[in-house]
């Protein structure tokens, strides 16, 4: 008998998936190559999903926080997206970006690792413009004025310094932890805490403890970095700053608050920036999900963009009035 135990049966893609009934029970979803084939398929006949939901879920015991049969004394969770909108300055360096890209886009037919590189290192572009203009430029003292996020994080703040609660906020760039750090040292007027892929282990244990032991108001974490294995129940507001567009990877992030031990209801904020690449990319992985039925997460990453047009791409990219 072979038995695998996970919390995340698909992390990046479907063939995370293929790996784990091809230890479980081989032949199931076909070889590498027949699922491969498969899942492209998919895009264009969505109905896929169910026929895989269907052979794979006799083999599923799924366990789930919000059960009250498992967990009974778990708090609620509440999900909701924090719409921001772009400062004069983000308009005017997102919309530069945008022309720059037509510009220099390579035509799809001679498209190859050219392409795919140029769209995804503008993909990180257009998310850092969302977040601050002084990340994109890479100077600058981050004034809250120029970026709606940050505008928007002030106001969460206000509310959660009133009752004396504290925050989690996630963002996938390390150059960002530290500025808003700073700024949410000035929205609580006392210090709180980073951990980051530079963060030591014994470091990163004594700051967990001590956040979990006296009032810290906040702790700024990289998503790779603390989005995983870590025990934050002290907190039970979470912040997704930026998004990684990877359902499994945003959810056990919030678990670090959103777990056995946690006494309060969990409040989530999940920013998007309207009109924004950020607004378009989160409607896709919403409508997958559903097809998914909240057991394949598919087109979890970012690569899955740069297998389209290049007018589809620039209507992805184009900024919305």
């Amino acid at each position: 008998m072979r038995i695998a135990m996970t919390g995340t049966p698909i992390e990046n893609r479907l063939a995370d998936l293929w790996s784990l009934f091809d230890f479980l029970n081989p032949g199931l979803l076909g070889t590498a190559k027949e699922f491969t084939n498969f899942t492209k398929k998919l895009k264009d006949a969505p109905e896929g999903y169910a026929k895989l939901r269907d052979a794979i879920s006799p083999f599923i015991l799924r366990r789930l926080k919000t059960d009250k049969s498992v967990i009974s004394d778990l708090p609620d969770k509440n999900e909701i997206k924090q719409f921001t909108t772009l400062t004069k300055k983000q308009v005017a360096l997102y919309n530069a970006l945008v022309r720059d890209l037509e510009r220099s886009l390579p035509e799809e037919e001679n498209a190859g690792i050219d392409r795919k590189g140029k769209i995804l290192a503008a993909i990180m572009k257009f998310k850092q413009i969302c977040n601050h203009p002084d990340q994109f430029n890479g100077q600058g003292a981050f004034d809250p004025k120029h970026s709606g996020k940050f505008e928007t994080l002030a106001e969460i703040c206000a509310t959660i310094r009133e009752k004396h609660e504290s925050v989690l906020v996630f963002t996938q760039f390390r150059e960002l932890t530290e500025p808003l750090s700073h700024y949410l040292a000035l929205l609580f007027e006392r210090e709180g805490l980073v951990i980051h892929g530079g963060t030591t282990p014994t470091k990163r244990g004594a700051m967990v403890e001590r956040f979990n032991a006296e009032y810290v108001p906040f702790m700024v974490l990289s998503l790779k970095a603390g989005g995983v294995g870590l025990n934050l129940t002290a907190a039970n507001h979470v912040v997704h700053f930026d998004r990684w567009w990877n359902p499994a990877v945003e959810n056990q992030a919030t678990d670090r608050a959103f777990r056995i031990g946690q006494t309060k209801d969990v409040m989530v904020h999940k920013f998007v920036t309207t009109g924004t690449i950020e607004e378009k990319i989160d409607q896709m992985i919403e409508a997958k999900q559903k097809l998914a039925a909240d057991v394949i997460a598919a087109g979890a990453g970012e690569g899955w963009v740069t297998e389209m047009s290049n007018a589809e791409l620039m209507n992805l990219f184009r900024l919305e009035a």
